[in-house]
């Protein structure tokens, strides 16, 4: 589990296929920048871009994942030697800051528009229509692992708009800084609201205990 606070900025610096065929995985090697990798180990989770990844090598500033052709396929910002948001995995020790996040992405967004108003930015996302009964007016998504708060959603029939004001911190401490109209985003929607969804449209199925 993750809280959808970018703990610091990495890059991939470098991608080496797992295999011959053209549906191998990669090994991504990741400078871990300010990220501290002491207490991390082997086995470990790390997500990358709000993508939970499972390190299994490490040095004392970068780290290696393996990541299969599939997960490369439903994902954004991980076939380049890219800036990633990092985050470790929760503890018990630590503060909730944000809200809770599985690390499995739900879907892509396309960046509608971005633009500065005022002293922030409003980020505007374009997410597949499956996704819209999840999401809400001052609800939770994850956008490319940071935790944030949805200001306006418009449904179509087509896809489900949504707005998000990113305050000047926001922008400095996570990668969100390089979005542009037409890039492509990692969405999670709210876990809470995954778990009512299942509880509404199960109301109807009948036990047979």
């Amino acid at each position: 589990m993750f809280t959808g606070i970018v703990a610091a900025v990495g890059k991939i610096t470098s991608s080496t296929p797992l295999g011959t065929s053209a549906d191998a995985g990669l090994r991504l090697t990741v400078d871990a920048g300010s990220l501290p990798l002491e207490d991390v180990a082997i086995g470990d989770s790390i997500a990358l871009n709000g993508a939970c990844m499972t390190v299994v090598s490490k040095t004392a500033t970068t780290f290696d994942i393996d990541i299969s052709r599939e997960s490369l396929r439903l994902t954004s910002g991980l076939d380049g030697l890219n800036e990633v948001n990092l985050e470790k995995a929760l503890t018990l020790a630590e503060r909730l800051g944000g809200h809770l996040v599985s690390g499995h992405i739900d879907g892509l967004g396309k960046v509608k528009e971005f633009k500065p108003v005022d002293e922030s930015w409003e980020l505007v996302i374009s997410a597949p229509r499956s996704l819209a009964k999840y999401l809400a007016y001052k609800g939770s998504v994850v956008v490319n692992g940071v935790s944030l708060t949805v200001n306006r959603v418009e449904d179509s029939e087509t896809d489900c708009s949504f707005s998000i004001n990113l305050i000047p911190h926001t922008i400095q401490v996570t990668t969100l800084k390089h979005l542009k109209a037409g890039s492509f985003v990692n969405l999670e929607i709210d876990l809470i609201a995954r778990y009512v969804e299942r509880m509404l449209s199960a109301t109807n199925v009948t036990s047979k205990e």
